[in-house]
């Protein structure tokens, strides 16, 4: 218990820093300080000047929010389109239809997700919408087999069973008792998927997709800033800090909330009885 309880106090410790400074950042930043000259401390400069003289501080109040709202939004559209996907493609009969849902999504499933945002971006230009559909999309194909793998083995459960020949109707099976038993399997794999897009946002925006090259971004930060960094070390250390911090912290979160879930299985027999 102590253990479980430390984890999920770590995990929030971790995770509220990056989150407070990219959702209320902005708010707080004021006015832009005065430019001074590149990679210097000091002169009223909390965290000193970036490549091209700008404050740092207020770059970093600046530059969360695109990559957590980029992040949280590719997460979220990824299983919206994954969830029906898969839950059709295990519950249903047609194996015509299974395969005319999930095989187009081998093809995308064998091209590296950044190669494909790179090949799209050399097309065209995309902003933060733009990049949150890419992401999206690149990680639709795994969600999607997670989820169909999931539930084929809850629909071969007795009780399922009994439902269909009770004559429930197939969005009671698929939402009443198989959604909610992959509940678990769904969470743990949330929290991985939601580092690996943070991680996945962030090089995109390193590599100069989706965000501008002088954005006020923290992984342009890291990028445009690394020539300095034994010079003025804080415009690329904060920034990338921050990143890990809330990948980390968002990790730990899930994986106390699962522990916690896993460890009271008297109010799981229950139910099941």
């Amino acid at each position: 218990m102590r253990v479980r309880t430390g984890r999920f106090v770590l995990g929030i410790a971790v995770v509220t820093v990056p989150v407070v400074i990219a959702l209320l950042g902005p708010l707080l930043a004021g006015r832009p300080p005065a430019r001074e000259a590149s990679f210097t401390e000091g002169a009223g400069h909390w965290l000193g000047t970036d490549f091209v003289g700008r404050d740092v501080w207020y770059l970093v109040l600046h530059g969360g929010r695109s990559v957590v709202l980029t992040a949280l939004a590719a997460t979220a559209l990824a299983y919206l389109v994954a969830l029906p996907l898969g839950l059709v493609g295990a519950l249903t009969h047609r194996r015509l239809v299974e395969e005319l849902l999930l095989r187009p999504l081998d093809v995308l499933l064998a091209v590296p997700s950044l190669l494909l945002i790179l090949l799209v971006a050399t097309v065209f230009s995309p902003g933060a919408v733009g990049l949150a559909l890419l992401v999206a999309v690149v990680n639709v194909p795994d969600a999607a087999r997670l989820v169909r793998a999931t539930a084929t083995e809850v629909a071969a459960r007795p009780a399922v069973e009994a439902m269909r020949m009770q004559g429930e109707t197939w969005w009671r099976i698929a939402v009443a008792h198989v959604g909610r038993s992959m509940v678990r399997t769904l969470a743990a794999d949330a929290g991985t998927r939601l580092t690996g897009v943070l991680y996945l946002v962030a090089t995109a925006a390193f590599l100069g997709v989706g965000a501008a090259p002088d954005a006020a971004d923290w992984a342009v930060m890291v990028d445009r800033n690394r020539t300095g960094l034994f010079v003025q070390p804080w415009a690329v250390v904060v920034p990338a800090l921050l990143i890990v911090a809330l990948t980390t912290g968002t990790n730990l979160l899930f994986d106390a909330a699962l522990d916690k879930r896993g460890r009271n299985p008297g109010r799981t027999c229950v139910r099941e009885a």
